[in-house]
């Protein structure tokens, strides 16, 4: 059996988690998400774009059949509704639970110009105010703040290496002080804003860092996509980290690209590239 960590922050392997239908398979798990009936979302490249897993991993329903171009990031908000980020069609949707679209964001199939929304997007972020925050992207080197209605507050950022600029903005969240952390990929760094887009401060030595979590307690999980997992306290210190060689073998990684928890503490990891799989961890309590 897979452990790692000591303390508060143990954890243990549930291997094998997640069975589907037969003939069905997880295909490059670009975002994880879990709503309050600890129901976990895993928005995947295969034909049934968002499946839904009990928590012991039975199956329960999909949804977002023939509807999305390219899954990228998931998010579900405090009133119970999905946010989609689809990146090939420049959009982000937001949904009921059982996919009923509510709102779009973005144009379908048109990519913004200098810096709008938007080029390639990445993952979302909903604030304790419930403002969107979007980090855009593969095509823009942007983040965007919009009302909870959709209406857009802010944009910045450019492309670079300097504070405040992003080489691939690839993941976002806001922190109960309104704070925005920034998974700035290809800089290897998590880079942190004011929610008016003013620079803080950086914490790097990631390895293409691609979303950023964080739980009640104010640790930040971060999967890396150059096949680690790492832990950190709200001061960018590390608590744990695992991984680092590109491995399948239970409990390692080769392509981390998303993480999330459930009510439990227990924490949900998925894969892209050659990994293709989603891993649940239990929490030791």
């Amino acid at each position: 059996m897979f452990r790692v960590g000591t303390g508060k922050l143990s954890y243990e392997l549930d291997e094998g988690w997640g069975k589907l239908p037969e003939g069905w398979m997880f295909t490059q798990v670009a975002g994880v998400a879990v709503d309050q009936q600890d129901r976990v979302y895993v928005f995947n490249r295969s034909p049934h774009p968002v499946i839904i897993l009990d928590q012991q991993g039975d199956f329960c329903s999909s949804w977002g059949e023939g509807i999305f171009t390219r899954p990228h990031g998931i998010l579900i908000d405090r009133n119970n509704e999905v946010l989609c980020v689809d990146d090939a069609d420049h959009t982000v949707r937001k949904f009921t639970l059982d996919g009923k679209l509510l709102m779009t964001l973005g144009t379908k199939s048109k990519p913004g110009e200098n810096g709008a929304p938007f080029n390639r997007p990445t993952n979302p972020a909903v604030s304790p105010r419930g403002e969107i925050y979007i980090s855009d992207g593969y095509g823009n080197s942007t983040v965007h703040r919009f009302s909870a209605e959709g209406k857009l507050l802010l944009s910045w950022g450019t492309p670079g290496s300097d504070p405040g600029q992003f080489n691939i903005p690839h993941g976002v969240w806001i922190d109960k002080n309104e704070r925005v952390y920034v998974a700035d990929r290809q800089n290897n760094r998590i880079q942190i804003f004011t929610n008016k887009g003013e620079y803080l401060t950086q914490w790097t030595g990631f390895q293409q860092p691609c979303a950023v979590f964080m739980d009640k307690e104010e640790n930040v999980y971060v999967p890396e996509l150059r096949s680690r997992m790492s832990i950190l306290n709200v001061n960018g210190e590390v608590l744990l980290r695992w991984g680092a060689e590109k491995s399948k073998d239970p409990g390692l990684f080769t392509a981390p690209h998303c993480a999330c928890l459930d009510s439990h503490r227990d924490l949900y990891i998925g894969e892209v590239l050659e990994g293709q799989r989603i891993q649940k961890f239990i929490r030791k309590r």
